[in-house]
């Protein structure tokens, strides 16, 4: 395992629609070595999530993992480390909230991002297993941001408005308290 760059926005990688992935292209040593680079470049950067866009490869694979440690995210719920390959996610319902994100490939930003607060999510696991499983919250989130990256997609495209954003000092310094007060109301009504 090595840690990968983590490419930043203006870098083209980040504007592509990832590729799917084949099943023998999953079990190829290439690809499972990738898995495996991207979770410990994800650990290292203390991200909730990575996408394969993120280290340059346009192929549908991401890494999802909140540790309760987890320096960047002290207030999202715990999520074990969770492997999708070819996911596909749809909203349940029409509920939505604002999320305040941030993101490795857009160092020191964040914004106030709508996200649906139950999703189902169908994917296959790094070896090759489907799985079909409802996400809810601030987790339903997580999985929406890193499934944006694998279309092309990065947070700034949905913020829902502009003066939300912040550096991550301002947000530690004014905003961090409100925000980690409406993740605790929206974690005990949605779940996680």
């Amino acid at each position: 395992m090595s840690r990968r760059e983590i490419v930043e926005v203006g870098h083209p990688v980040l504007r592509e629609r990832a590729r799917e992935v084949t099943p023998d292209e999953l079990r190829s040593d290439s690809v499972q070595r990738l898995i495996d680079d991207m979770v410990e470049t994800m650990r290292a950067a203390n991200g909730a999530g990575l996408a394969a866009n993120q280290v340059g490869e346009t192929l549908r694979v991401a890494v999802v993992e909140v540790r309760p440690d987890n320096p960047r995210y002290p207030y999202k719920p715990a999520v074990p480390l969770t492997v999708i390959v070819n996911p596909v996610i749809e909203p349940l319902d029409e509920e939505v909230e604002l999320i305040n994100e941030g993101c490795l490939s857009v160092p020191n930003l964040r914004g106030e991002v709508p996200r649906h607060m139950s999703v189902r999510l169908r994917y296959t696991d790094r070896e090759g297993e489907e799985h079909e499983e409802v996400r809810r919250g601030l987790t339903a989130g997580t999985f929406q941001h890193e499934l944006d990256h694998l279309d092309g997609k990065l947070f700034l495209d949905r913020v829902a408005d502009p003066a939300t954003l912040t550096t991550w000092d301002q947000f530690e310094r004014f905003h961090r308290d409100d925000f980690e007060e409406r993740a605790r109301r929206i974690v005990e009504r949605v779940g996680s």
